[in-house]
């Protein structure tokens, strides 16, 4: 991975757990590693700052980046790290590292509960806008930990999909653990009785082409990838419920996006906005090739 991974920090306990996460990612995948923390502060905004020298926020702003370095170091000394703090919008600052990045990794959650729903809103938007795959890490401790041995893929259509495909498979190599394959499908209307569907020629043809198509979307990571232990499974239901009620046997969920016919922005649908919010494991969001 000659490209560095990026992870924004804002000096909460949310960031702290994404440097982690993103220094043991680092490390899995021998990457640099590129700590950036975004503040429009006092001085940048036409205010000089008081006579007797940078207030103590403004201290302690300067302090985040640096201080985030050498917790990264203390938790891996072999990773190389970069830090550099930059007087912008968090947003801006980390789409436009996303240009010169393998990843972008972020938190989900900032300092308190306003801040919170702000940052939560910068997830989403460089998740939205970034040109590399963004990584939001979330979830229990425990699928924090790695410890599942399993990547979870959303297996979408034939756009969003190779891309989400071959990133899970990086991912599974890089780790030592199996791919979890899945792609949903539905029925245009389901007959039931006491809930249950009733097998017809209908739900085997869409099962069975399900089937065909996932495998067909397989097929060349299989090939480039073949030590890894691959799982596929089609499963009927709402794609969005399927991965976040798989996810919490996952140390990483995928999934895919494509970006807009007009205008830069991904297309962020049903599937990767729930699963940025309820995962029970990291979210890496993949932009379509």
């Amino acid at each position: 991975m000659e490209l560095p991974l990026v992870v924004g920090v804002d000096g909460s306990a949310g960031s702290l757990r994404a440097l982690d996460w993103a220094v043991d990612e680092a490390a899995r995948h021998d990457a640099r590693l590129h700590v950036l923390y975004a503040s429009l502060w006092e001085r940048y905004e036409g205010r000089l700052p008081p006579p007797d020298g940078p207030s103590e926020e403004t201290r302690a702003e300067e302090a985040v980046a640096p201080a985030a370095a050498r917790h990264a170091r203390e938790r891996d000394p072999s990773v190389r790290v970069h830090a550099e703090t930059v007087p912008e919008e968090a947003v801006n600052a980390l789409v436009e590292a996303s240009r010169h990045a393998a990843a972008v990794i972020t938190g989900p959650s900032g300092r308190g509960t306003f801040t919170g729903v702000l940052l939560g809103s910068v997830s989403l938007s460089v998740a939205a806008r970034a040109h590399c795959p963004v990584i939001t890490v979330r979830g229990s401790e425990d699928g924090l930990r790695g410890a599942r041995g399993r990547v979870l893929v959303g297996v979408g259509d034939s756009e969003e999909a190779p891309a989400a495909v071959r990133f899970a498979f990086r991912e599974a190599a890089a780790r030592g653990c199996e791919v979890y394959a899945v792609r949903s499908w539905r029925l245009p209307a389901r007959q039931s009785v006491l809930h249950y569907p009733l097998p017809s020629d209908e739900t085997l043809d869409h099962e069975e082409r399900a089937g065909r198509e996932l495998h067909e979307a397989l097929r060349a990571a299989e090939a480039e990838y073949p030590g890894v232990t691959v799982r596929a499974v089609t499963v009927e239901g709402p794609a969005h419920r399927v991965l976040v009620a798989a996810s919490d046997e996952a140390d990483l969920l995928v999934v895919g996006a494509v970006r807009r016919h007009h205008g830069g922005g991904l297309q962020l649908g049903r599937v990767s906005h729930t699963a940025l919010h309820r995962a029970d494991c990291p979210v890496a969001v993949v932009p379509a090739d």
